[in-house]
């Protein structure tokens, strides 16, 4: 078998990719800065080369910016809308039959605080929602006029250590280690009540690899159900180097966060035989031995 992961040197592609080595399946690793096959997948005449060249058994969209902000519009715009469009009419012209997977987002539902499930609304209210929401319509389409097997999981927050500082879980264990090492930096947060999913992205990628295996579900929220603030990692993480999160976290008043809670229904997923296997608490202490 073969497959080919658009965004490849994400924590999402690397993961994957490990996965399908482990089961002897061949990866064409995708991506604008490094792997084998460099190439941008909102460039159609790239994506089609290469879905007619290799004809490959599945399709994973991972590339996008993961920035909500405004700034990002037109970069998130390519890579997922365009993206999205290039893969699935490269699919549907040279490999009918692939199974696409396109990777959507928890930011793109509306947020009442409750959990959310496959049911709740969409809501455009980030140029990044707006372009998830338009590859999941897109996804649609090719599948109910087509006849081909589009999947789309909505990712809920997940780590692993092969996030980067921009994501506050690893900027917290960046931290923590080097005050360990005898650094006396103070830390800016935003609002640490936040509440949200501390999902392990090699748990992700085990759902996404079991959602892809049926002909049931096609789309699914990919999370564990479980909520914990950003003060509660925070005092874990510290705990673990016996010291006092409070002598080195400097609180940004004027932040302004983008939710209070955001926690995924999870019903569905588990339907089909899945389940987490990394907990809140192991997950910290996988990314602080890996820092």
């Amino acid at each position: 078998m073969k497959a080919i992961i658009f965004g490849a040197n994400g924590q999402d592609g690397v993961l994957l990719s490990k996965l399908f080595k482990e089961k002897n399946i061949d990866v064409i690793d995708v991506s604008r800065s490094t792997g084998r096959f460099r190439g941008d997948v909102a460039d159609y005449g790239f994506v089609e080369a290469l879905i007619k060249n290799h004809s490959p058994d599945y399709i994973f969209h991972f590339a996008a910016n993961s920035s909500t902000r405004h700034e990002a519009l037109f970069d998130n715009h390519q890579a997922i809308s365009t993206g999205t469009l290039n893969i699935l009419e490269s699919v549907r012209q040279y490999c009918p039959n692939a199974k696409v997977f396109l990777s959507g987002s928890a930011m793109q539902f509306r947020n009442d605080e409750s959990p959310i499930d496959e049911h709740a609304p969409f809501e455009a209210s980030s140029p990044y929602s707006i372009a998830r929401i338009q590859s999941v319509y897109a996804g649609r389409y090719y599948r109910t006029t087509f006849g081909m097997a589009v999947y789309c999981g909505y990712l809920f927050n997940h780590d692993s250590p092969l996030r980067s500082e921009r994501h506050v879980n690893q900027k917290i264990v960046s931290a923590v280690n080097r005050i360990a090492n005898g650094s006396n930096e103070k830390l800016e947060l935003g609002n640490i009540n936040v509440e949200k999913e501390f999902n392990y992205a090699g748990d992700i990628v085990e759902a996404i690899w079991i959602l892809v295996n049926q002909d049931a579900v096609f789309e699914a929220v990919i999370g564990c159900g479980e909520a914990h603030s950003i003060k509660e990692w925070l005092e874990y993480c510290f705990k673990k180097i016996n010291k006092n999160w409070n002598d080195f976290v400097v609180i940004n008043p004027n932040y302004k966060a983008e939710y209070k809670i955001l926690v995924s229904n999870p019903a569905l997923l588990r339907s089909l035989g899945w389940h987490p296997k990394v907990n809140f608490n192991e997950l910290a202490d996988m990314m602080l031995v890996a820092v």
